[in-house]
């Protein structure tokens, strides 16, 4: 598709990842298509990054102790950092990524070819006031996932370094 077809379908998207069906459904499909096409381009992209940018966050399994990838989408920000947000697509519970970095805060980003070392931090308080409305620009969803999960998202910055 073409970057100026996806940005026209951009708010069709967004408003079908705010369906019931696509919560549902979302969590099973979408990252396994942005593994498979990440792995496909040799880690130049995934399926989702026309739509929002978005990189793959491998963390340390809370309690395997084994790399664990998901395919997030993220805000890049000017100093080489990245918001993310642990919606888990509006479900009750914290995504597992997020306990994982709680606990082991080191972590490698995959962005658009490039593999980041980075070190993630739970942002509350003030950062997080600041960064939730950037956050909302580029996918206003999460306030939808806010809605129907009954929690506070959490949200991280992954700095570039360990």
């Amino acid at each position: 598709m073409g970057s100026r077809l996806i940005a026209r379908l951009k708010p069709f998207f967004q408003w079908l990842a705010t369906t019931d069906a696509f919560m549902k459904i979302g969590p099973r499909v979408v990252p396994r298509l942005d593994r498979a096409v990440h792995r496909l381009t040799g880690g130049r992209g995934v399926m989702s990054d026309g739509m929002i940018p978005t990189l793959l966050l491998t963390t340390t399994g809370a309690k395997s102790g084994e790399p664990r990838s998901t395919p997030l989408a993220c805000l890049p920000e000017e100093d080489g950092s990245f918001l993310v947000v642990g919606s888990n697509f509006g479900r009750e519970h914290h995504p597992a990524w997020s306990g994982n970095l709680l606990k082991t805060p080191r972590a490698t980003v995959s962005f658009r070819g490039r593999e980041i070392p980075v070190t993630g931090r739970l942002l509350d308080g003030d950062d997080r006031a600041e960064a939730w409305p950037r956050l909302l620009r580029i996918w206003p969803v999460y306030d939808r996932y806010t809605e129907k999960s009954g929690r506070e998202l959490r949200v991280f910055r992954l700095s570039p370094g360990p």
